[in-house]
């Protein structure tokens, strides 16, 4: 397994793939682990990403336009892994995975070479046969923890939970956000009292000030809407600029982590 948060904070770099176009995505990915990406979440586009703000949104709808499946995305993950050992998760809605079987996406997944998925509306409680198949191949299972969420919930999510916990940073849609509340640090603390699983934060961290202060008590800190914003904002230099981006979030976080937090 490629899930390493060994160099902390781990970088969790978030793009829907097929935006602009599976060419592209290959390109920016690469770029992407080059720049300093630890985790790479390979989004799934899907026609209703209802937990998605307007930027995920756009770009699911771009990559649907040119045909974009859940198989190709899972084809080109092998792709990735044939020139990277970084981590590789899909990130998707349930949807997709039904209409390729739940025992059939497992095994597509571990073929392939990804080490895990995150179903961001698949529940704990609904998750038995999901959790199965692939805890019988090893792969990873990544849950969403909320702010809301209550302690018997937090106990439930860390149970089914391997690889890494993915703290959301408050309660909404993902999207890039002025300032960060204090729910991302009280969640985190609360998780650590469960489990000794890594704790990755997402939803809304957009600038290096806020990477810096999610990486002061966070294992692994999720960008994904400014990533994908930069995408959108660059046509024609999309891996070159999500390069440059990530190059600033990971000197920041190396810097906040050579301050001893």
């Amino acid at each position: 397994m490629s899930l390493s948060f060994t160099n902390r904070p781990s970088l969790i770099a978030y793009l829907t793939c097929g935006d602009p176009d599976l060419a592209t995505t290959r390109d920016i990915v690469l770029a992407a682990i080059e720049a300093g990406a630890g985790v790479i979440e390979l989004g799934v586009p899907f026609s209703d990403p209802v937990a998605d703000g307007p930027v995920i949104q756009r770009a699911s709808q771009r990559a649907l336009q040119h045909g974009t499946t859940l198989q190709q995305v899972i084809e080109l993950a092998a792709d990735i892994r044939r020139h990277s050992q970084a981590g590789l998760i899909i990130f998707s809605y349930l949807n997709p995975i039904l209409r390729m079987g739940v025992a059939n996406f497992a095994k597509a997944v571990e073929q392939a070479g990804i080490d895990g998925a995150l179903i961001t509306d698949l529940p704990v409680d609904e998750a038995n046969d999901y959790l199965r198949e692939m805890r019988s191949r090893s792969l990873a299972t990544i849950f969403l923890a909320a702010p809301t969420s209550t302690d018997e919930r937090l106990r439930q999510i860390v149970q089914a939970s391997t690889g890494f916990v993915y703290a959301v940073s408050r309660t909404g849609v993902t999207g890039a956000r002025q300032e960060l509340q204090n729910d991302a640090y009280k969640l985190v603390k609360r998780l650590r009292r469960y489990t000794k699983l890594p704790v990755a934060v997402g939803f809304g961290i957009s600038t290096t000030e806020q990477f810096s202060a999610v990486s002061q008590f966070a294992d692994g800190v999720v960008v994904g809407s400014a990533i994908v914003d930069v995408i959108e904002r660059n046509p024609g230099r999309e891996a070159q600029s999500v390069a440059e981006f990530v190059k600033q979030l990971s000197v920041a976080g190396s810097q906040r982590s050579a301050g001893g937090f």
